[in-house]
C-alpha cells in the first residue's frame, strides 16, 4: 500500500517506487491512499495504472479553533475509514510520501501491527512527517542534511531507524539526448535555453518577475516557462505579443507540462524534455528540485516559496555549488527591474558558460540515479518480513 497527499512532490516519489517495485517482479498488488478531494487522485489516474482509494484528511495546524476541531474531527473519522481499509485489504506494508492523509492511515496501521515506511522528501519535515517517523517501523529520507530537523539532532537517535535513499524521478532524466529534447520544442541551437517553471499550478510571483524581465533575458536566451495553470497564461500571452518577432519567437509559454518523456496529446513535449533542453532553471526550491536538477545536471537560479521550508531546500543546493538562490520578495529589487537580484543573477550566468557548467557539473554529482530501486529494496523488505511473520 502506498500513500501520500497535498502535492505532487508527495505523489511522484511513491509513483515511482511503485514502478520500481512492478519492474523487479513484484506481484502483491499495489494500492494508492490519498486524500478525498485532493489533487492526488489525478496524478495517479493519469500517470500511472494504481488503483486509489481515498480517505478523509486534513491540516492540524495553522487554523482558529473552529477549523482545528473540524480537522480533528475528520482526523478521527480517517482513522475509521482507515482501520477498515486496512482489515479489508490487509496489506503487508504502508510507504507514506508526507500528507496528512498519512496521518489516519499510519495511526490505523500501527493500532492493527501493520509495518510502515514514511519518506521524507524535503531537507526539513513538516508536522505530518515528524509525528509520523515516531510512530512508523522504518524512516527514509532524502539527504543526510534532513537528520537534524528530523530529531533535533545531528545524529540519528537510538532505536530510530533511518536510511538516506534520495528522492526517486523518472529514469530518462539521467539520459537524456539534449538535441532532441530542444527538437521537440523547436529550439535554436546557437542560444542558452532557460527553464522557468513554478510547479503544477505555477509561482504567481515569478511568472511576475519573468513578465518584467523578459526583453532583456530574450535578448541573451531562448525561454521555455511553465507558469501554472492559475491563470497568469493570458497575461504572459499579452506579454509576449508586444515583443518584436524575434524575441516572440524565442519565447515558448506553457500553463503545464505532463511529467513524462513521451510527448502529451496534440503533441505538446514533456516536462522531462525540458529539463534536458535546458542550460539554466529559474524555479522554486521544492523537494522534486532536490532530485530533477542533479538528475539532469542543471544549474538553477532558485527563488523558495516563503511560506514553507523551501529555503533549506534550496541551501543544500547552494551549499553544493549547484544553485544560486533568491529571495522572492527581492526579485526585482526596488529600482529597475532589469536591475534587480533576479535578472542579475541570471544575466551572469547567462554571459558565463564555464560557470554554468561548473555548477551543472557540482549538480550532477549529487544525482542519485538508484534512489527509486533503493526505497523499493527497503519497502520490499520491510513487507516480505511482514508477510513471514
Amino acid at each position: 500500500m502506498l500513500s501520500g497527499g497535498g502535492t505532487g512532490g508527495h505523489v511522484y516519489p511513491a509513483l515511482a517506487v511503485a514502478a520500481a517495485l512492478v519492474a523487479a517482479g513484484e506481484e502483491r498488488p499495489l494500492l494508492y491512499v490519498g486524500s478525498v478531494g485532493g489533487m492526488e487522485e489525478g496524478i495517479v489516474a493519469r500517470e500511472s495504472r494504481l488503483s486509489f482509494r481515498g480517505l478523509p484528511a486534513a491540516a492540524l495546524r495553522g487554523r482558529g479553533p473552529v477549523q482545528m476541531l473540524r480537522g480533528v474531527s475528520t482526523m478521527v473519522t480517517g482513522s475509521l475509514v482507515a482501520r477498515r481499509l486496512i482489515r479489508e485489504v490487509r496489506p503487508a506494508a504502508i510507504l507514506g510520501t508526507g500528507g496528512y492523509v498519512c496521518v489516519p492511515l499510519f495511526v490505523a496501521a500501527r493500532l492493527l501491527g501493520v509495518p510502515t515506511m514514511i519518506y521524507l522528501p524535503d531537507v526539513v519535515p513538516g508536522l505530518a512527517v515528524r509525528l509520523l517517523s515516531r510512530i512508523a517501523t522504518l524512516t527514509a529520507v532524502n539527504v543526510e542534511d534532513s537528520l537534524p530537523h528530523l530529531y533535533g539532532q545531528p545524529t540519528m537517535p537510538r532505536g530510530r531507524r533511518v536510511v538516506v535513499t534520495g528522492y526517486p524521478v523518472r529514469a530518462e532524466l539521467f539520459v537524456q539526448d539534449r538535441a532532441a529534447c530542444r527538437r521537440a520544442f523547436g529550439l535554436d541551437d546557437r542560444l542558452p535555453v532557460v527553464l522557468v517553471y513554478g510547479g503544477s499550478r505555477g509561482a504567481r510571483s515569478l511568472n511576475q518577475a519573468i513578465k518584467e524581465l523578459l526583453p532583456v533575458l530574450l535578448e541573451r536566451c531562448q525561454i521555455i516557462h511553465v507558469c501554472g495553470r492559475e491563470g497568469d497564461a493570458g497575461w504572459l500571452e499579452q506579454t509576449a505579443v508586444g515583443l518584436s518577432p524575434e524575441l516572440r519567437g524565442r519565447y515558448h509559454l506553457y500553463p503545464y507540462l505532463e511529467a513524462g518523456s513521451a510527448e502529451a496529446g496534440g503533441g505538446t513535449p514533456a516536462m522531462t524534455s525540458a529539463l534536458g533542453a535546458a542550460d539554466l532553471a529559474i524555479c522554486r526550491s521544492g523537494a522534486s528540485t532536490l532530485a530533477e536538477l542533479p538528475a539532469a545536471g542543471l544549474p538553477a537560479v532558485l527563488v523558495p516559496y516563503p511560506y514553507v521550508h523551501q529555503d533549506e531546500n534550496a541551501d543544500y543546493l547552494v551549499r553544493r555549488g549547484a544553485a544560486v538562490k533568491v529571495a522572492d520578495a527581492a526579485m526585482l529589487g526596488d529600482g529597475h527591474p532589469q536591475a534587480g537580484p533576479l535578472a542579475q543573477a541570471v544575466v551572469r550566468l547567462l554571459e558565463d558558460p564555464v560557470a554554468r557548467q561548473e555548477m551543472a557539473t557540482q549538480s550532477r554529482a549529487l544525482a542519485r540515479p538508484h534512489a527509486a530501486n533503493d526505497l523499493a529494496t527497503v519497502f520490499r523488505s520491510l513487507a516480505t518480513r511482514s508477510a513471514g511473520r
